[in-house]
């Protein structure tokens, strides 16, 4: 129930009382509304004070029976008013401490700046990849709005508080799609100062922006703009790449799926060419890339290349077959 329908009957009460008491010293002592009105005031705060005028012993009856009435009214209306404040108070602050923990919990995780539109796609796959991130966003109404299964945080991510109470020391990357650039600089800076081998992608909107981001310290920065142009014109140019494209990466797709794989040290296959290890006879995927642990990246591999340690695979395939490489780079 809102704290509004809490209160509704309460306030009725307190109203019903003032009119009942005004009515009555109208009727009965033929006092004028302002006079009445005082005496019903001051009769049901109990202050004490002198009547107006004096009363007669209908006049004094009627002011028993308003007093009972009125005290009664007065304290269960403060009655409720408080346990409404306390348990909001209450339930307030055990959700930030049970919010807390759960951050304080969090490791390797992301954190997501801004729940414009494209922070509602992001904040969406993520989730559909059950991948751990916090949330910050500074504008009430838009919290209000969130899926309850997000974690998210009121507050302004230029500042550097905010981002250590989502903790920013412990995670993973950072992703900064605020507004302006000017907002997306600050937090890239602030993000990088506060954890030097932090992930960060930021989006930049003005022209000369992305050099900037990336002098801060951002790892890539996205224009939303540019791309779109990019893909509006490739729909026109290029139709069937970008349906091939768009059907590889689409979000939930299980027929095909492009998904990047870490080879990690406990990997049998370390060592091992992609022939031998079968990943593209056997098991039907194909290695789009393979990132080198130095940062070069090689293209359409051939069958004889080998995987090293620290390598990531850019494969595609269907999910299951996706899922059995990841068993057999050891993840």
């Amino acid at each position: 129930m809102s704290v509004k329908r809490k209160l509704i009957n309460p306030v009725l009460a307190i109203v019903g009382v003032i009119v009942f008491g005004v009515a009555g010293y109208i009727v009965i002592e033929r006092w004028d509304f302002f006079d009445s009105l005082y005496m019903t005031i001051i009769t049901l705060t109990t202050v004490g004070y002198h009547e107006v005028h004096e009363l007669s012993q209908p006049g004094r009856a009627f002011s028993m029976v308003l007093m009972l009435s009125g005290v009664g009214t007065m304290f269960y209306t403060f009655g409720v008013g408080a346990k409404v404040l306390l348990e909001g108070e209450l339930r307030d602050l055990l959700g930030r401490k049970k919010l807390t923990k759960k951050i304080e919990n969090l490791k390797d995780h992301y954190i997501i700046c801004g729940y414009g539109r494209m922070g509602n796609i992001i904040c969406r796959e993520m989730l559909h990849n059950k991948a751990p991130f916090v949330l910050i966003e500074k504008t009430p109404g838009i919290l209000a709005t969130i899926d309850a299964d997000i974690l998210s945080l009121q507050g302004d991510a230029t500042q550097d508080s905010i981002l250590i109470q989502a903790g920013i020391e412990r995670a993973k990357g950072l992703i900064s799609v605020l507004s302006s650039d000017s907002e997306n600089l600050y937090v890239v800076l602030s993000a990088r100062g506060l954890n030097p081998k932090l992930k960060i992608v930021a989006r930049a909107s003005e022209e000369g922006a992305e050099s900037k981001l990336i002098r801060a310290g951002a790892d890539s920065v996205v224009s939303p703009y540019y791309i779109g142009g990019l893909r509006i014109a490739h729909s026109l140019l290029k139709p069937a790449v970008v349906d091939f494209i768009e059907f590889a990466t689409k979000s939930g797709n299980i027929e095909l799926q492009m998904e990047e794989i870490r080879v990690k040290e406990s990997s049998d296959i370390i060592d091992r060419s992609l022939d031998e290890c079968g990943i593209r006879k056997e098991m039907g995927i194909i290695i789009v890339a393979i990132k080198r642990d130095t940062g070069t990246m090689e293209f359409n591999p051939k069958s004889t290349s080998v995987i090293r340690k620290g390598d990531t695979l850019v494969a595609m395939g269907e999910t299951k077959q996706l899922k059995a490489l990841e068993d057999l780079v050891g993840v």
